[in-house]
């Protein structure tokens, strides 16, 4: 249930911030680019002046394929002379969703260099040499970079990381704040505590849309004008998105590539396969990405449709694929569905509620790599067996 604090958003998370600063030794700000983090980098700023903690120490992932709005943001933060930048230009690995044949890529790939999406950035704090840090391997995944770069910037010492997440953007994010199996610091429901120490700081969790813009407004702070763009091609505010254009859910923004930043859009086609296939498809009804209704080929059932899709992939995604269906098929019949049925009530296996052989389908079609559409979830175990897997087939 919320409780209600008696104060307003931007208040309460003045008073968290000015708490993490007083008990910690060390603090950064995770920073994306994105309207959300622009306002936490900025209201830390506030709070780190006010307590004689600058500059403040801000963390930038920069995974290269984005807007330039995005990258003169992200400059004209990270070049302040009140921060200090650790801007990360490393080759990671990243989701490419909308290829089957390439169903991840290398961002600031140095084989890849003619194609880059932008020059690598020539900055004080840039960080680009792989051996910068002695754990770093080229192809990490970003969710194992940030926590070995977290204990790395902490260096045994009491360390916060704020960072820009809001409960209402999505159920993953609420569960974040309202789960009742995190280690909290010190109880406080807007903190996680991770296996190495360092604590992770929300300080905006309960903020909506329209607050991260009156606090913008309001306070004269800098913000990505990729916005602007975007409400003038008639974007609601709750749908303006800026992740890596190629994942799971942002392929739906391809789009908006084309129209607000041609240039741009013409170096994110030639830059990852299947770029422009997802753009021109990712709306539309049919097998290309079975969105919506999909159709069944003649001869076939869904389960020997499913069978012949696996057989079109490289082995190493059939595999990955084969292995979360075991799995879905095995839960299954602990609950009593023995043989899973060809199709089931379209409504309930939109809900997830329903398993069939349809359903398996769609996840193949949609190249749903983590497999949500049968209610799976990236782990860690799923990052350790998808390497063991390209390793195998790579030969590494």
């Amino acid at each position: 249930m919320k409780r209600f604090l008696g104060m307003d958003v931007y208040t309460a998370a003045r008073l968290r911030l000015e708490e993490v600063f007083d008990s910690f030794e060390r603090v950064y700000v995770s920073f994306s680019g994105g309207k959300d983090s622009g306002v936490a980098v900025q209201l830390a700023l506030d709070i780190a002046r006010e307590k004689g903690r600058l500059p403040l120490d801000v963390l930038h992932i920069d995974l290269e394929a984005w807007y330039a709005h995005t990258a003169a943001f992200v400059s004209r933060i990270m070049t302040r002379p009140d921060v200090r930048p650790h801007w990360i230009c490393l080759p990671l690995r990243l989701r490419n969703s909308v290829s089957q044949l390439q169903p991840h890529w290398l961002c600031w790939d140095p084989d890849a260099r003619p194609l880059w999406v932008r020059a690598l950035p020539e900055y004080p704090g840039v960080i680009a040499e792989e051996g910068y840090f002695p754990w770093f391997r080229r192809g990490m995944e970003f969710e194992e970079f940030s926590p070995l770069f977290a204990e790395e910037f902490a260096g045994g010492r009491s360390c916060a990381c704020i960072v820009a997440i809001r409960s209402d953007e999505s159920l993953n994010r609420f569960r974040t704040i309202a789960s009742a199996t995190k280690r909290r610091w010190h109880g406080k429901s807007w903190s996680t505590v991770l296996p190495s120490g360092v604590v992770n700081i929300y300080p905006i969790y309960d903020w909506r849309t329209e607050d991260i813009w009156t606090a913008t407004g309001r306070n004269g702070w800098d913000y990505n004008r990729i916005y602007d763009l975007m409400h003038m091609a008639g974007v609601s505010i709750h749908q303006m998105r800026l992740c890596q254009p190629y994942g799971d859910d942002q392929r739906r923004g391809l789009w908006l590539f084309k129209m607000l930043e041609p240039e741009t859009w013409t170096k994110v086609v030639g830059r990852v396969q299947g770029a422009n296939f997802g753009n021109r498809y990712v709306e539309l009804s049919g097998n290309v990405f079975g969105n919506m209704r999909i159709c069944l080929p003649e001869g076939h059932t869904w389960q020997s449709y499913a069978g012949f899709l696996l057989e079109t992939m490289p082995p190493h995604l059939a595999d990955h694929y084969r292995a979360k269906i075991g799995t879905f098929l095995r839960w299954w019949a602990r609950h009593g569905v023995e043989s899973v049925p060809q199709e089931a009530d379209p409504a309930l296996e939109a809900r997830h509620k329903a398993p069939s052989w349809r359903r398996i389908c769609k996840v193949l079609l949609k190249n749903d790599y983590w497999c949500r559409g049968l209610s799976f979830s990236q782990t860690r175990r799923d990052l350790e067996r998808q390497t063991r897997i390209i390793m195998k087939y790579m030969d590494l």
